[in-house]
């Protein structure tokens, strides 16, 4: 049964189109569970009717006319009740209904599963038997596995019209995705897709400027592949057998002769660019392979898709230009990372949008941080069919539409002009002090760590830098930057704000964080090996930063210094003794320097209870609400599947921030929050009444979470926290919020528009 599973999954992964998977799927099951009749129906949503889509065992004449509503018959039952059915004696059960024709009386033997993705149903999979059969639990699983694939290709089909088509209703009319709000604002543009190098399932669908350029572009990777074959081969003569060495050869002779290279050639000569060329080529090699019933010529699959990845990567390493950004450019990928976000001139990106992620992963923080509306956690989206497709991207309810109607595209239009003329009036509230109505100071500073970033941080009326994130240096370096280049990188940053003070963060990798020449894969990165953990084990890294901080600051004495995950007093005893050495190494060379003030980030649940313990050995505590958030609820924040279960604002994530502010004041410890609530214009005024010292956002939140404090009294927020904390839901919590901010006249601020 896994054989024929692993099949099945892989045909309806290479279908063309949905009706080919749902074809696959009911011949495939049908002829292994010796089943009289396999169908599939699909749910109409705007009937609420199960249509029959695809079947094996009745006649093709019903496809598209047979039909359930929710509730109606087996199949609506299984549908509305979302619950496998399995009967042995279907014709007497009290839903079932005959269909016209009466053919199907006999069928007494019946399954049915509900196809359901995200919650959603989707349709309802079907097996009947004459006999008076009840399926095994083995046929059941076997049954529920093949739903949850289907939903997938059903979800997945659901963008282009693919479903409407199939239920015969007319063209969709802009097609959207609905996914999580990343970062705030809208854009509309015209889809880039970033994706990663020699990965050929990312590879866009592209047209070819110059064929003959792209056929030879081709040629010449095909070239450095065979060479790289013939370089393993000799390099394991001796090591592996006859027979494992052959395996090089074979592959070899597959780049000869009019097969893979002959094929990708033609689909080049039609307007592929090389890279798509090569990718449908392989996808139909590997697809041809699968369907063998040879077990060892199956294997072979694998080997093609190695290799077709391998010549991908000569592609892409080949003397090619930066693709044409276009004026107005949405970035669209899997996974975007801050190389790609750094190769597209500031000038163009006007949103991004990542399949993975969610409003507190690394693309979000970074798209904040540069002011860019971003949509994140849209799963199913066909990127490779979205390549130069016009976009709007809404940022404040996170949902997308993939080639808007002119009338959509003008009402957003609309939307953005009236969102400039909102931020060109919040200008004016820039060198204005943070205070509340009634003249309670709550000092604003910026978060940064981009260097384009510093200046509009310095512009933005913030009052210093209240997080410097020193990982992003590293991270668009192909290594660790020298003690002097980060001197230098420190140095411009405390420049740039002196006498302010700028809090940098020592290194702060691993989780969604990564360097591409210091990987780190784990299977749960982040409850793993990241941030102070790292560093402690490296000190040769830790010493080097912490050396190239204390040299920064000579003469400026505006440093800040924070130790992130801090999960215990041990780790705090390690990271004083390392900067003590290197703070005594430093005024040893004769730089003349003053001990800057330390502080750690809460980001761990563990640090609630130790805080008391901790306060006597630092000067101050900011506060990670990100992580503490993921810790707290345990919930993946990149993880899609969980992702809306994650939100700053559900009450026990308020009631730990108000603990750690109470104990810290009792230390005459100063608290500021870093994380993304600080810079929400609705969770503002809750974390005002709780009386935190400083909050720290992106420059581009900074004029919006000071127009807010400007328009209520630090007396009201007092009482808004307590009002909002006789609540059980962040739903609740949020709703209660935005309304006090609509009433205020601020409701710009969560929706796009001027109010």
């Amino acid at each position: 049964m896994l054989e024929i599973l692993r099949r099945i999954v892989q045909e309806v992964s290479a279908a063309p189109d949905l009706q080919s998977a749902l074809d696959v799927t009911v011949a495939h099951i049908r002829r292994h569970m010796s089943a009289d009749i396999c169908s599939v129906y699909l749910l109409d949503k705007a009937s609420n009717h199960y249509i029959l889509m695809s079947t094996e065992g009745i006649d093709a004449s019903y496809v598209g006319v047979l039909r359930f509503a929710s509730g109606e018959g087996l199949v609506g039952l299984v549908g509305e009740r979302e619950k496998l059915l399995n009967l042995d004696d279907a014709a007497n059960h009290p839903h079932y209904q005959a269909i016209v024709g009466q053919h199907d009386k006999t069928y007494n033997g019946f399954v049915g599963v509900p196809i359901i993705h995200h919650r959603h149903p989707m349709g309802v999979l079907v097996v009947r038997h004459k006999d008076s059969r009840r399926f095994n639990d083995q046929e059941e699983a076997f049954l529920v596995t093949i739903a949850a694939q289907l939903a997938g290709a059903i979800a997945h089909a659901e963008w282009g019209g693919d479903i409407d088509l199939l239920l015969t209703r007319q063209n969709v009319t802009d097609p959207s995705f609905d996914g999580l709000p990343g970062s705030p604002g809208v854009g509309v543009g015209t889809v880039m897709i970033a994706y990663p190098s020699a990965d050929l399932d990312a590879v866009p669908q592209r047209k070819a400027k110059d064929i003959e350029k792209e056929i030879c572009v081709f040629k010449k990777a095909v070239d450095k592949t065979k060479a790289d074959l013939h370089a393993i081969s000799e390099q394991l003569a001796g090591q592996v057998s006859t027979e494992d060495q052959a395996l090089f050869h074979a592959l070899s002779l597959m780049l000869e002769g009019n097969g893979i290279v002959g094929r990708t050639i033609e689909h080049i000569r039609t307007g592929c660019w090389a890279s798509g060329g090569l990718k449908l080529t392989i996808e139909e090699r590997v697809k041809f392979f699968s369907n063998v019933e040879d077990a060892y010529l199956r294997e072979r699959a694998s080997d093609i898709r190695d290799l077709g990845q391998r010549i991908l990567m000569h592609i892409q390493s080949g003397d090619r230009q930066a693709p044409p950004y276009p004026k107005n450019t949405i970035l669209v990928g899997k996974e975007i990372s801050a190389t790609m976000l750094a190769d597209v001139p500031r000038d163009r990106l006007v949103a991004l949008v990542s399949v993975q992620g969610s409003a507190l992963s690394h693309v979000a923080i970074l798209a904040k941080a540069m002011g860019v509306p971003a949509v994140v956690g849209i799963e199913n989206l066909p990127i490779a069919r979205l390549d130069w497709c016009e976009m709007i991207v809404d940022g404040y309810r996170g949902r997308i539409y993939v080639s808007p109607s002119p009338v959509i595209k003008q009402e957003y239009q609309r939307l953005v002009k009236e969102e400039e003329e909102l931020y060109a009036g919040l200008e004016a509230l820039r060198d204005l002090p943070a205070e509340t109505t009634d003249g309670y100071r709550l000092p604003l500073f910026a978060n940064t760590g981009l260097v384009a970033d510093v200046m509009s941080s310095k512009n933005s009326g913030a009052e210093g830098v209240g997080l410097y994130r020193t990982e992003f240096p590293f991270m668009i370096r192909d290594r660790f930057p020298g003690e002097e280049e980060q001197r230098r990188i420190y140095k411009d940053v405390l420049d740039a704000f002196a006498p302010k003070k700028v809090v940098l963060r020592t290194l702060d990798i691993g989780g969604d964080k990564s360097l591409p020449y210091f990987p780190i894969e784990e299977d749960n990165p982040f409850l793993g090996w990241r941030g102070i953990r790292v560093t402690l084990d490296h000190p040769e890294i830790f010493l080097v930063q912490l050396r190239a901080m204390l040299k920064a600051s000579a003469g400026l004495d505006n440093l800040h210094i924070l130790f992130p995950m801090i999960s215990c007093e041990s780790e705090l005893d390690e990271a004083l003794i390392l900067f003590n050495r290197a703070y005594e190494e430093v005024l040893s060379e004769g730089v003349d320097i003053k001990k800057p003030q330390l502080g750690v980030m809460i980001e761990v649940p563990s640090m609630l209870y130790i805080i008391d313990n901790i306060a006597p050995k630092v000067d101050f505590f900011s506060i990670g609400s990100n992580d503490l958030t993921q810790y707290l609820l345990a919930v993946d924040r990149n993880n899609t599947q969980v992702v809306a279960l994650y939100d700053g604002l559900q009450p026990a994530v308020l009631r730990a921030l108000i603990h750690i502010v109470v104990r810290a004041h009792a230390h005459e410890k100063t608290v500021s929050i870093c994380g993304e609530i600080a810079g929400d214009p609705v969770a503002v005024i809750a974390l005002l009444g709780m009386g935190v010292d400083c909050l720290s956002m992106s420059a581009a939140s900074l004029l919006r979470v000071k127009w807010v404090l400007r328009s209520f009294s630090y007396q009201e927020s007092q009482r808004v926290l307590a009002e909002i904390l006789e609540l059980t839901s962040a739903n609740e919590i949020r709703t209660h919020l935005e309304a006090l901010l609509v009433q205020k006249g601020l409701g710009g601020l969560v929706r796009a528009g001027k109010e």
